[in-house]
């Protein structure tokens, strides 16, 4: 089984503080640190660190920040199908405080010129079992992806974020999405024919999923919901653990579920296929908020595997 995951590649900088600033305030760091991130490339090493066999299509620039990330993607086991361009490499600003909570602003670079496929790129989505994709390179080519993965029978995950008003005919192609909760509102709010914005996470869950597909919608530290057209809601527990830094646990959750999906499902989307895929990807961020960073947090299969056994 193979997958591709179309998305960004940034480089963190991450800021150790007490406390997240409020509008106006300076704080002081007590480290910083420069890591591999960016929500595409974080779920690309989570999906291969997960098992699967991974393809990533993404924009770098031709600076040493992108040979850094280009080097340690191919380390982490990703095929690297990658375009490089004059602007340069994505970055983040990240602050995490003593509760292991972050705030982030990302400065898109060369991911903000990831606008249009090729056609060896759709050629790649195309022969895959599973495309992954999120919104931080342009709503063109995700678009053109999903387009491309739904013509040939591709499994499109898709992680809603960050969230922005998305076109119907993308939601028309994909059989797998992924929202936390402030993500599920917004869409709902953003939806005429969902009037469940102000329900709980059940009534969002079930909503989002009358318009198609299977919805896993995370909850945090309390796990995740998973609902499929026609059936009701199924909880996923969350596991109980120390946060130390929960960078990037999302996007570890993300591909290490799509990874789940791709050596089980064989293509077929069932409620229990897609509550074991969830159990193993809630176990996978649950190991990755107890570690700093977001690549450097994403666990193994055998640490998946061993978290799970004792737990």
């Amino acid at each position: 089984m193979t997958m591709v995951v179309l998305g960004s590649a940034n480089r963190d900088l991450v800021y150790r503080v007490e406390r997240i600033p409020s509008p106006g305030e300076t704080v002081l760091a007590g480290t910083v640190r420069a890591v591999a991130g960016g929500k595409g490339n974080n779920q690309a090493i989570a999906a291969a660190r997960s098992g699967a066999e991974v393809t990533f299509i993404v924009a770098l620039g031709t600076d040493e920040p992108g040979d850094r990330l280009a080097a340690e993607a191919t380390a982490a086991g990703l095929t690297l199908q990658e375009r490089r361009v004059t602007e340069p490499t994505g970055t983040a600003i990240i602050t995490v405080d003593d509760n292991g909570e972050n705030a982030i602003v990302v400065d898109p670079g060369a991911n903000r010129l990831l606008e249009f496929l090729s056609a060896e790129e759709s050629a790649t989505i195309a022969a895959a079992d599973v495309l992954v994709l999120q919104l931080e390179t342009p709503m063109s080519a995700v678009i053109g992806a999903a387009h491309a993965a739904r013509a040939a029978s591709t499994t499109v995950v898709f992680n809603a974020s960050p969230i922005q008003p998305l076109p119907a005919e993308l939601l028309a192609c994909v059989d797998v999405l992924i929202v936390n909760e402030h993500e599920a509102r917004h869409l709902a709010a953003h939806t005429r024919s969902i009037q469940t914005q102000h329900g709980d996470e059940n009534e969002l869950a079930s909503a989002l999923s009358e318009q198609g597909p299977a919805v896993i919608l995370t909850l945090g530290p309390r796990g995740a919901i998973v609902c499929v057209p026609g059936e009701p809601p199924a909880l996923v527990p969350g596991r109980h653990v120390a946060a130390v830094d929960t960078t990037g646990a999302g996007d570890t959750f993300c591909g290490a579920l799509a990874a789940a999906l791709d050596q089980e499902t064989h293509g077929t989307l069932d409620l229990g296929a897609l509550v074991r895929a969830a159990e193993f990807a809630t176990t996978a961020a649950a190991i990755s908020v107890q570690r700093h960073g977001a690549v450097p947090s994403i666990p193994t299969l055998e640490e998946i595997r061993h978290f799970h056994s004792i737990n």
